[in-house]
């Protein structure tokens, strides 16, 4: 085998209150391709991953070289670089003859984003409960919406993360780990219509609205507009709204509470499937 070409979606992640553990796979895709080379891969994130692959895998590495059909705009909170890092594992690891299962790869991935939260939706699809390498998964129906409002503004994770504060109050973690808990069951019984107003976060999305200045807005409109919910998609830029009617119309209240003509709507459903090999190589005779 001497390329493969990987798939795998987006996600949507933290989904308000659930920090670092809740996320959902979106029909949002990378196509990472990976070959074997006469060159090795020089990009920083390529090396990396690949440096803990073969380590991991206990593989003697080999020249390969990586190129990327990226459909997932970086830096909006849905999962880009867990994209790409799952991509890359997977297909290093088709090309070695797959000495490591999914679940290795997810664990790997984790570790190298620094977190779980987008690792796990787009390595087993669906919605996702991860709590270190524990992951509990549950398919989402077709009848729930996901509308989101990508800005044309990048936040990175690391600055993201730095304008939280050390500490919250026992009333407020009290109240997300309730909210995160209702959202959790809601998924898990597939009685959605409980998700509604359960996305209120105090751990993150009230000290990020300072780069995100319209968040509060849009996730009012969303909801006036019928959605069951909206809250900052990951760490943003992006917002999530869901819903299980009238998505357009809830895409655009959310545009035009945004009020800018560089943010565009997306409206799309869960992807219940997670990576995959989606191109075999043609035989060679």
């Amino acid at each position: 085998m001497q390329q493969v070409t990987i798939r795998v979606p987006a996600s949507t992640s933290n989904l308000g209150p659930g920090f670092d553990c809740l996320g959902v796979a979106l029909r949002i895709y990378n196509d990472v391709t990976v070959a074997r080379s006469a060159t090795r891969q020089a990009h920083p994130v390529a090396r990396q991953t690949a440096d803990m692959f073969f380590n991991r895998a206990r593989q003697r590495p080999f020249p390969f070289s990586c190129s990327i059909k990226e459909r997932i705009l970086r830096a909006r909170g849905l999962g880009s670089s867990a994209t790409i890092r799952l991509g890359l594992l997977h297909g290093l690891n088709e090309l070695a003859g797959r000495p490591l299962d999914r679940f290795s790869i997810f664990q790997l991935c984790a570790e190298l984003e620094g977190h779980p939260d987008n690792a796990a939706p787009a390595s087993f699809g669906g919605f996702t409960v991860a709590r270190g390498e524990n992951v509990q998964r549950f398919a989402v129906s077709s009848r729930l919406g996901f509308v989101l409002l990508i800005p044309d503004f990048e936040i990175k994770t690391s600055l993201a993360r730095r304008v939280l504060p050390a500490r919250i109050t026992r009333t407020a973690a009290a109240e997300n780990c309730a909210n995160a808990c209702a959202i959790t069951a809601a998924f898990a019984s597939r009685h959605y219509e409980n998700l509604r107003g359960n996305f209120i976060d105090q751990l993150h999305q009230p000290f990020r609205e300072k780069l995100i200045p319209f968040l509060r807005r849009v996730i009012a409109a969303a909801e006036k507009a019928g959605a069951l919910g909206a809250f900052l998609s990951g760490s943003g830029s992006g917002i999530c709204a869901i819903t299980l009617q009238n998505q357009d119309k809830v895409a655009t209240a959310m545009s035009g509470a945004a009020r800018s003509l560089s943010a565009r709507a997306v409206v799309t459903r869960a992807d219940n499937r997670g990576v995959r090999l989606q191109q075999s190589p043609v035989p060679r005779h």
